[in-house]
């Protein structure tokens, strides 16, 4: 099972959420809040796999939120859920260590898609807000030489590795790729992150294609498998 905690302050949509979410049966909400400190609190007490936050929360909002999460319960994936998807929000979400980010007009399979996908260790963000992220600022060019300065310093693993997360692909589809453990991937991953100063997948990812190191996969319908919406989004 894949536990979840789901925060939102309006209890409609925390219903239509959960509802979503009941569809598949290796997915459990184990627990609810309606604010973000609320959300932190339960973090640290159900220690979910992954947390779906709202942005715009009492008491604590939901970036403050996933921020604090990240912090004190690291094992915890944090997707941010909701209706903006202004670069600001964008940008301190993924800045703060969140490995997903869905607007809530989306498809509702997207919703499913992104839980599996942050739970097996990739990141998934809705196709809208990857176009957005993959440009942010319209800098992306101008980035490069500095991110194939800083890739240049990995080893020639480590760069496989990278451009792997680069294209969606989880640990354990990594590690059939390579012919590793995940165990091993893993502590590619963790060298990888420490050597780039990054906090996450999602990171790691923009990072990858900012050093060309990725293949642009053509993107695929959200119904499609899991590992393949990841690759396709994170590949737009």
């Amino acid at each position: 099972m894949i536990p979840v905690l789901l925060a939102d302050d309006e209890a409609m949509i925390r219903a239509g959420v959960r509802a979503i979410l009941a569809t598949d049966p290796e997915i459990e909400v184990v627990a609810e809040a309606a604010d973000g400190r609320a959300a932190v609190e339960l973090v640290r007490a159900h220690r979910p796999r992954v947390a779906l936050l709202d942005i715009r929360m009492p008491r604590l909002d939901g970036l403050a939120a996933g921020a604090e999460i990240r912090r004190l319960v690291p094992e915890t994936e944090v997707v941010m859920l909701t209706t903006f998807g202004e670069d600001d929000y964008i940008s301190r979400a993924i800045g703060d260590g969140a490995s997903g980010f869905l607007v809530k007009s989306g498809d509702p399979r997207e919703l499913i898609a992104g839980v599996r996908a942050v739970a097996d260790g990739a990141a998934y963000l809705s196709p809208t807000v990857a176009r957005r992220v993959l440009t942010l600022g319209g800098e992306r060019m101008s980035r490069g030489p500095a991110a194939r300065e800083l890739t240049s310093a990995l080893t020639e693993r480590e760069r496989e590795v990278l451009a792997l997360v680069g294209a969606g692909l989880s640990n354990a589809e990594i590690a059939r790729r390579l012919f590793l453990v995940e165990g091993t991937v893993k502590g590619y991953l963790s060298t990888i992150f420490t050597r780039l100063n990054v906090r996450n997948r999602v990171q790691a990812a923009i990072l990858a294609h900012e050093a060309n190191l990725t293949t642009p996969t053509p993107p695929r319908p959200v119904d499609h498998e899991v590992s393949d919406v990841a690759r396709a989004i994170l590949s737009r």
